[in-house]
């Protein structure tokens, strides 16, 4: 089979970094010269960083994976540690969080902490391969590691440099830091209600189908967040920030090709695939949501410059 089936033993189950005063301060301006030459890196296009990523891909897949086709979903694990990662040095180095939205952090943060309460316990939707015995578990962490990380960094530190007045997703009828409700409450409900059963384990289940939901909308704020920013000012998109988030829509583009081969295994309870199309029609409506995004990205690459979203 692609994905890993049946229901495993157990799997064994950090302080966070706290920028601040004192020592953190000189540790920041120590570093600062080394952030300021890591961003002249960076800025001299994709191709280097893209290029970059794909020899860490290739090493990986060539020593540590058993080059079998569910080494797709270790790809798409990588490709959202590099975005995250990625936007985590854009915000230190440039020292500002202007068009990042905290809502959208929130929910990769949840989409990681979902996936890994199912993978730590159970086999059933790990790759098949080498990558799914560790590097798949590691790299999840990562992920959620760095969304955290990126999401203290806008409420914390660069709490100043926020649009949260660009940051209105789920603003109707509650407060405006509370907007990701909209989102987690009826992918936690479709979760409980449509799920497969690969683990013969509810919550398990449960909790890995909650992560694939929630990854669909993730980046709804993020795109809200662009839209009204580009109403009343600029649809302009800096470059990092374009290629962040186009990291994180083409792991779901990656992903959706595994599921789409793979999706039969994704059963209910009694046997029904119903579920396993149900899946794959998420992760459709993730790449459907993010088009336009896509569309202006490839036309800034192609163009050179800024991406520019339409108003």
């Amino acid at each position: 089979g692609a994905a890993r089936t049946g229901a495993g033993p157990p799997r064994g189950v950090g302080a966070p970094l706290r920028p601040g005063s004192g020592g953190g301060v000189g540790g920041m301006e120590a570093a600062a010269p080394y952030l300021a030459k890591a961003k002249e890196l960076a800025m001299r296009g994709p191709v280097m960083m893209w290029t970059g990523f794909a020899l860490v891909v290739l090493v990986v897949f060539t020593w540590v994976s058993d080059r079998d086709f569910s080494f797709l979903l270790s790809l798409a694990a990588l490709m959202r540690c590099f975005g995250l990662g990625f936007l985590v040095f854009k915000v230190l180095s440039e020292r500002h969080v202007r068009g990042v939205s905290l809502k959208t952090l929130e929910l990769y943060a949840l989409v990681f902490f979902f996936r890994l309460l199912s993978i730590f316990r159970h086999q059933g939707y790990l790759p098949y391969d080498k990558t799914g015995d560790f590097l798949y578990h590691i790299v999840e962490l990562g992920g959620l590691a760095l969304s955290v990380g990126a999401g203290f960094l806008v409420f914390h530190t660069f709490l100043t440099s926020y649009e949260e007045r660009y940051d209105s997703f789920g603003k109707l009828h509650l407060p405006s830091e509370a907007g990701a409700v909209y989102a987690i409450a009826p992918c936690l409900v479709l979760a409980m209600i449509m799920h497969p059963s690969l683990n013969n384990d509810w919550f398990s289940d449960v909790s890995w189908t909650a992560s694939m939901y929630l990854e669909s909308v993730a980046i709804v704020p993020q795109l809200w967040m662009f839209r009204r920013k580009a109403n009343h000012e600029r649809g302009e998109v800096s470059k990092q920030l374009a290629h962040t988030f186009f990291a994180l829509g083409a792991a779901r583009v990656v992903e959706l090709i595994f599921w789409c081969s793979s999706y039969r295994e994704l059963t209910d309870a009694k046997g029904g695939r119903a579920v396993g199309l149900f899946v794959l029609l998420t992760q459709l409506v993730h790449i459907v949501i993010m088009s336009d995004f896509f569309y202006a990205y490839f036309l800034s690459i192609i163009k050179g410059g800024e991406m520019v979203l339409p108003k």
